[in-house]
């Protein structure tokens, strides 16, 4: 729940962000409307305001001492890999010095038991590499379904956002972009996105923190996924038909879609690999499905941005719904080969003997 409750805050820097762009457009509404190109002072003021927090929690984060349950673990791994051929070389010495002082009559006895010491010797209790850890299918699988849905997840997430301008529009903030003073249009569109956050994004990420130890982390993200791809198929393949026929059925549609994105994949993609892993590659395994998620906003920002104005503006964004409708439905597939952690420790998640051989 912590974790979770961590992530959600997101939720509230969704919004803090146009606040922020809303404050520093407001002082420096008179420049803008007389020369628009101040505008570039603007968002440069915004993002270093951005940095502010970024830097405090680098700051706290290098300061910060790892976990006692990390140091007890590495310490672990390093006793099991400690020099063995010192230890073995001691050990087949003693066995020698005690085979001379045997009498003929014990002999057959000392060879048995030097057999027996030697075969204790040459297989020593070490821990796994990640390598040897991963190569084994039934963990691999775990780190591609948390990897393969952030993945999955972030395509639609980040692309998904090529679409809030026409919620915008619907509810009436997107402004007149050749009648209306830049300041003005700024504002408005700052004001309609935090009422956008506001309706689906924010309640999601909280119903999330207080129901994620009841329903548990692999039942929300399955819930999630398999709820987003029905809404981005019916988004998808009713696209034109539901904004010529009822906008308030699109942003109801759009409203939903924000909110199991959050009451679902988005937090639980975030919490689940920080829990289904050893203590010694938690935060390798971590970062490789964090990763993947970076991968495929790169694939949304990069690749579909040049898609959506395919064939006139906004033309091909029902198609993107439902490439979208295809990924959350891997998502959802994925999601199988990840157990569910609720109601365990880590100890019970992942067990310890699995990370020796």
């Amino acid at each position: 729940m912590m974790i979770s409750a961590v992530f959600s805050c997101q939720g509230f820097g969704n919004v803090l962000a146009p606040i922020v762009g809303i404050i520093v457009t407001a002082c420096f509404k008179n420049a803008i409307d007389d020369d628009v190109r101040n505008l570039d002072y603007v968002w440069r003021i915004i993002i270093g305001i951005g940095c502010i927090p970024g830097v405090a929690t680098l700051y706290w984060r290098l300061t910060m001492e790892d976990s006692k349950r990390y140091q007890l673990e590495t310490a672990k791994a390093a006793a099991a890999n400690a020099d063995e051929d010192m230890l073995r070389e001691k050990l087949l010495a003693k066995q020698e010095f005690e085979n001379q002082l045997q009498t003929s009559r014990d002999e057959e006895y000392t060879v048995d038991n030097s057999h027996a010491s030697s075969a204790q010797i040459a297989q020593p209790r070490r821990a796994k590499t990640f390598m040897q850890y991963f190569s084994e299918w039934r963990h691999l699988k775990v780190l591609l379904g948390t990897s393969i849905a952030w993945f999955a997840l972030d395509v639609a997430f980040y692309g998904i956002n090529l679409n809030s301008s026409v919620v915008i529009e619907a509810i009436g903030f997107a402004g007149d972009l050749y009648n209306d003073k830049p300041s003005k249009y700024i504002i408005r569109n700052c004001l309609g996105n935090i009422i956008i956050n506001i309706l689906g994004s924010v309640p999601g990420y909280w119903i999330t923190v207080f129901t994620i130890e009841r329903l548990g982390r692999k039942s929300i993200q399955l819930m999630g996924f398999g709820m987003l791809t029905i809404l981005y198929i019916v988004l998808g393949f009713a696209y034109h038909k539901i904004l010529d026929k009822s906008e308030a059925g699109f942003i109801v549609l759009f409203t939903l879609a924000q909110l199991f994105q959050n009451f679902g994949p988005n937090v639980t993609t975030f919490v689940i690999p920080g829990e289904v892993f050893p203590t010694r590659f938690r935060s390798t395994a971590h970062g490789i499905s964090a990763a993947s998620g970076k991968l495929g906003a790169i694939v949304a920002q990069g690749g579909f941005m040049q898609l959506k104005d395919r064939g006139g503006k906004n033309q091909f964004i029902d198609h993107l719904l439902e490439i979208f409708a295809l990924f959350m439905l891997i998502g959802f597939l994925v999601t199988w080969w990840i157990p569910e952690s609720k109601g365990k420790t880590l100890e019970e998640i992942c067990d310890e003997s699995e990370e020796y051989y």
